[in-house]
């Protein structure tokens, strides 16, 4: 597997940041997956990098809630524990209406151009034709843009983290739940809201799409 060497922004990234992102995803979509193993020099091999820069990510990952140390036993993914969708939520439905109205009000002509990328992948989606990792990562690009394009980096860093956690429950639930690229081009209407300036709108958007992905997530239990 490839990985960026710049971010959407076209900005080089450093080695940390490059492995920081990697790990982070691989995580995040339970590539990792929950309670296994953590080792460092694997790791940096597989990514084509020294130790250091895989440790300084490291403890990123780790007050990010993504994976846990514990004393003479080593690191570990962090499990996936559904009892913490509720507090999940209860963050993401404060915040992710938020941002989207922030985006809708300070969204620059390029971050416009990033999200009509985005909107365009979205109508290109065949349900019949579109893995589930495909149609996971798209969702993650929505999130991630709409929070760049808030221009408020506590609030992108905060809801960053939180849709990752909120991404690691639906990928243990995903043969369970119905219609995943349904929930995946929901985004449509969103990102039209906030290119066209509608900041009430697009909150009400994304409020509803908060309550739908947790309301999917109980029913699947």
């Amino acid at each position: 597997m490839q990985y960026a060497t710049t971010d959407p922004g076209g900005e080089e990234l450093s080695l940390a940041e490059r492995a920081y992102r990697a790990v982070r995803d691989q995580l995040v979509m339970l590539e990792i997956r929950p309670g296994a193993p953590i080792n460092e020099e694997h790791l940096a091999q597989s990514l084509g990098v020294g130790r250091t820069p895989v440790r300084e990510a490291l403890k990123r990952l780790q007050y990010e809630r993504l994976i846990t140390t514990y004393p003479r036993r080593g690191t570990f993914a962090t499990d996936v524990n559904i009892t913490d969708l509720a507090h999940i939520s209860e963050v993401r439905l404060e915040l992710e209406p938020l941002a989207a109205a922030q985006a809708a009000r300070r969204a620059t002509a390029a971050d416009r151009s990033v999200l009509m990328a985005v909107r365009r992948e979205l109508e290109s989606v065949d349900p019949l034709r579109s893995g589930t990792t495909d149609l996971m990562h798209l969702d993650l690009r929505v999130h991630r843009a709409v929070y760049a394009a808030a221009h408020n980096p506590y609030l992108e860093d905060t809801l960053v983290r939180h849709d990752n956690l909120a991404t690691r429950i639906w990928c243990l639930f995903i043969d369970r739940l119905s219609d995943m690229a349904g929930h995946v081009e929901e985004h449509g209407p969103l990102i039209e809201a906030i290119v066209d300036g509608e900041p009430e709108k697009a909150a009400q958007l994304a409020r509803s799409h908060v309550e739908d992905f947790e309301r999917a997530i109980r029913g699947a239990i």
